[in-house]
């Protein structure tokens, strides 16, 4: 059974929950439309970035591993993802699947609505018992890391009907937003729509706890010597003093600037990680590698 979701990760179809998480974002440091200017760049990272949130699903995963390709009509996920055409939304259309709108169980349409028992108009006429039909929706909605963090909008789609959604800063995978008047209209009334939140990964930052965690590169001469360098932050650029003798792995903090907790209302801290770029040999003034031939010591 073909499952071409593997290959659009570019791992095998026993890959690991670590090997797919790497692979995910090997390929969406390559493909991030900021950094590869190539025109199918940006519908290669559409492709990847659908591809994990349903492998890194574990539900979602296992629905796929029984269907395999099957779910795609028999296509494979690329030629699925490009018969779609460039202007829909992917993510919507596989939450959709996933969640049943491509036949495979749970429910269709993004929403689900249930009736409780005893809905009978009563028991013997007049005085009778009645309960109301549940109105509400729960769907789920992947939303951008840094929208999850600083807070923003996000457009849903749910019930043919397209609509922005406010995030709170701090957001995590698993939390549930409630967004009032939009479940399903009966009577003059209206249910809610229930949202369950999955942040879709960075390919440059970790969250731990309500801190965030970047790598960020830092030339050997800053690394030896010291130096102030610029990193680009989810908010904004900032000017980072490398002191001199700064080790591989060693971790910068910035206070205050990781994820908001939405209980305390403090922020966590952004901690930056150097990643020490060593220069190639050959592209070094020849004098310079002769002396550091000398000079070097060879062991420590």
């Amino acid at each position: 059974m073909a499952k071409s979701l593997y290959e659009t990760l570019e791992v095998s179809e026993n890959a690991s929950e670590s090997e797919i998480k790497k692979a995910y974002r090997k390929l969406a440091r390559k493909y991030h439309p900021d950094i590869c200017k190539e025109a199918d760049c940006e519908e290669k990272f559409k492709e990847i970035n659908a591809a994990y949130e349903i492998l890194s699903d574990k539900e979602k995963k296992e629905q796929y591993d029984m269907y395999g390709d099957s779910m795609f009509g028999g296509q494979n996920f690329h030629d699925f993802s490009r018969s779609q055409g460039g202007n829909v939304d992917l993510d919507e259309i596989l939450r959709q699947m996933f969640s049943g709108g491509g036949g495979f169980g749970g429910f269709s349409g993004g929403g689900r609505q249930s009736y409780s028992s005893g809905g009978f108009g009563g028991f013997g006429g007049a005085g009778g018992f009645h309960q109301e039909p549940n109105l509400d929706i729960e769907a789920k909605v992947t939303i951008p890391f840094n929208v999850a963090i600083l807070g923003g909008t996000h457009s849903v789609s749910v019930n043919g009907e397209r609509f922005d959604i406010k995030i709170p800063a701090g957001v995590k995978t698993g939390e549930k937003l409630r967004v009032r008047g939009k479940g399903h209209a009966q009577n003059g009334r209206s249910g809610d729509l229930l949202l369950k939140i999955t942040v879709a990964p960075s390919p440059d930052y970790e969250r731990e706890g309500d801190d965030l965690v970047k790598t960020i590169d830092v030339p050997l001469y800053a690394a030896l010597f010291g130096d102030k360098i610029a990193v680009q932050t989810l908010e904004k650029e900032i000017k980072l003093k490398i002191p001199q003798n700064t080790k591989n792995g060693q971790r910068f903090r910035v206070k205050e600037m990781g994820a908001m907790n939405r209980k305390t209302k403090q922020r966590g801290d952004l901690y930056l990680k150097a990643n020490i770029i060593n220069p190639k040999v050959e592209d070094l003034d020849n004098d310079l590698v002769e002396l550091m031939k000398e000079k070097l010591p060879k062991t420590i």
